[in-house]
């Protein structure tokens, strides 16, 4: 693309941490400043030297409305600092990236602080719409006798709460959830619930692996909460997870004969992320050392009911459209919101039809190398704090890269509603 180049200098997020049926430790905001910290204390410049600050979120807490601008102050970034939040659901942390790039790249900004921050355990219970009324004709009635008459009206069931995030999760044109889109995409690529629970298997091994290995180290920071516990890995791995014991999991979403279950989706998670984005004036004026080069991005929509083949739709003409194929890719982090969605975009990829129909090729796109995808695991097993993963997927992509000596990858993710992203980086 033409333009300035933009440099991503360096990242960090936080340990995912797996929400447990009650309120976690931190907001969104809370996780940005966690990760955000230090990151920005390891720098060569200060803090109010950046131009922008954007981070994208879905769930926003009441009290952190523009949760971007709430975390540049309590990073110290200054009164003066420009802030915005993003969101387009799961691609919400990879927009804030590409938000960034397209300012750098255009000239009007050098430096950006790009992230995303998501607190699952957070999401909002909502009063049903009889409740929602009664209050209002409570709220309404000027005389003692309107006032009996609205308290008369109350039902038990004005307080059973509507879960937010159970509507969330569910597409508001198609009325499918999440998980029954993965249902869709596993049936038109014939994935099987045995692949499904392998592949989340080899999710879990690798992240355990990682860990292990201290590959994380130095992008994962620690986050330190009120009551003074210390949250220093990603907490929802299981390690010794087994394709026996995943067996024994009812199917989530299609009963009984659905691929998709708790094992081997994605888990509900708190977490957040950051990456500072350069121009070459930045570069150099302040003495940084860039990791990376963002080559390109690209954004497709398609069908909502099968949204989790969007990772095909958008990575394959950024692929092609800078003279690669799928065999320049070195490495690839395709977000795992399902095993049998990451599965079925694998089909998408090998199926002569589909690429010819759907993707306009001449042929089939080709088979993705297993090894070189999601190589330290991914949501499955670190979990998917929906703002943040698409900032992750671009951050781990970026120090997997650099620690296996290769120079090209991909980094992308299915969106719900029918949409995907991704972006094209090389090492340098």
């Amino acid at each position: 693309m033409s333009g300035r180049p933009v440099y991503i200098v360096d990242g960090a997020r936080t340990p995912f941490l797996r929400a447990r049926g009650n309120l976690g430790p931190f907001t969104p905001v809370d996780l940005a400043v966690q990760c955000g910290r230090p990151l920005l204390l390891r720098q060569p410049l200060a803090p109010t030297d950046f131009d922008r600050v954007i981070l994208g979120c879905v769930n926003v807490v009441a009290n952190e409305m523009n949760p971007a601008r709430v975390a540049a102050l309590r990073l110290g970034m200054g009164e003066e600092m420009p802030a915005f939040s993003v969101q387009i659901n799961c691609g919400s942390g990879m927009q804030s990236i590409d938000t960034a790039f397209r300012y750098i790249r255009d000239g009007g900004d050098d430096l950006i602080l790009a992230g995303g921050a998501e607190s699952l355990s957070h999401s909002a219970l909502l009063y049903n719409k009889g409740a929602v009324e009664w209050f209002a004709a409570l709220n309404g009635a000027r005389t003692f006798g309107a006032r009996a008459k609205a308290m008369a009206s109350w039902r038990p069931d004005f307080f059973k709460p509507v879960i937010g995030l159970v509507q969330g999760l569910t597409d508001p044109i198609t009325e499918l959830g999440m998980g029954q889109t993965a249902e869709l995409v596993a049936h038109l690529f014939n994935v099987t619930r045995q692949e499904a629970d392998q592949y989340a298997v080899e999710s879990h091994l690798r992240t355990a692996r990682a860990q292990a290995e201290g590959w994380f180290a130095g992008e994962v920071e620690p986050a330190f909460a009120r009551d003074g516990k210390v949250y220093e890995l990603d907490d929802g791995v299981r390690a010794d997870s087994s394709v026996d014991k995943l067996a024994k999991l009812s199917p989530a979403f299609e009963r009984p004969w659905g691929k998709v279950t708790a094992g081997n989706s994605s888990q509900i998670t708190d977490g957040a992320s950051w990456l500072i984005l350069a121009s070459e004036d930045a570069v150099e004026k302040h003495g940084l050392t860039p990791k990376a080069v963002i080559v390109d991005s690209h954004w497709a929509a398609l069908d909502p009911e099968i949204m989790g083949l969007g990772p095909v739709i958008c990575s394959t003409p950024v692929v092609t459209r800078n003279g690669f194929t799928k065999d320049d890719i070195d490495v690839w982090e395709l977000n795992e919101a399902f095993a049998a969605q990451v599965l079925g975009c694998l089909g998408a990829w090998e199926d002569e039809t589909f690429s010819k129909e759907v993707l306009g090729l001449d042929g089939a796109f080709g088979k993705i190398d297993r090894q070189m995808l999601n190589v330290d695991g991914g949501a499955i097993s670190l979990g998917h704090p929906v703002g943040a993963s698409g900032n992750r997927i671009v951050l781990h992509l970026v120090n997997a890269l650099k620690r296996l000596g290769k120079k090209r990858g991909v980094a992308t993710e299915c969106i719900g509603g029918g949409q995907g992203g991704a972006m094209l980086i090389e090492a340098l």
